[in-house]
């Protein structure tokens, strides 16, 4: 069972990491169409890529454990996959981040900005969320930081699904 939770894992990390640095290559220019359709997408692919908890339960229950598995041992599959993939997919941002995207959070900040005044908002709330992004900026920088916030971003998603998926699953002799 270890090799399919390593392999599934995987799987759904490369899908994750590899969507990113696809939405990166096909937006490259256009960081503003980029950030408005980035957070769908990768949403998207990471429910994607988490649908490999449910068909590595449904396999381990199926072929290896007589047609059955407690919710525990379903839970317990789901979130090492969800480790290993949410894994992959933080050191791949990492290393695009301080290697390939060191400007990200400025450009993001500037985005941010700007639609603000688009939008009509005044001056001291644009200020705020100029010293606000700012503030985060200086905060992303550091690496333990960054990266507890990308898990953040896609650890829930796997155990959402992994609770779901447990659920639905689960058969007890």
């Amino acid at each position: 069972m270890k090799k399919s939770i390593i392999i599934y894992g995987i799987i759904a990390g490369a899908i994750t990491a590899s969507w990113f640095i696809i939405s990166l290559a096909i937006y490259k220019g256009n960081e503003e169409k980029q950030f408005e359709n980035g957070m769908w997408y990768g949403y998207a692919s990471m429910l994607l890529a988490f649908s490999l908890i449910f068909v590595c339960i449904k396999n381990f229950r199926d072929k290896h454990n007589q047609g059955f598995i407690s919710f525990g041992q379903a839970f317990k599959i789901g979130l090492f996959i969800t480790l290993i993939a949410s894994t992959i997919y933080v050191v791949s941002w990492l290393i695009d981040y301080y290697f390939f995207i060191p400007d990200f959070m400025e450009k993001y900040s500037a985005i941010m900005i700007n639609k603000m005044k688009a939008e009509g908002a005044s001056q001291a709330e644009i200020s705020k969320k100029t010293i606000e992004m700012a503030e985060f900026n200086k905060m992303y920088q550091n690496p333990f930081f960054n990266a507890l916030l990308t898990y953040a971003e896609i650890f829930p998603v796997g155990l959402i699904v992994t609770l779901i998926s447990s659920l639905i699953l689960k058969k007890n002799q």
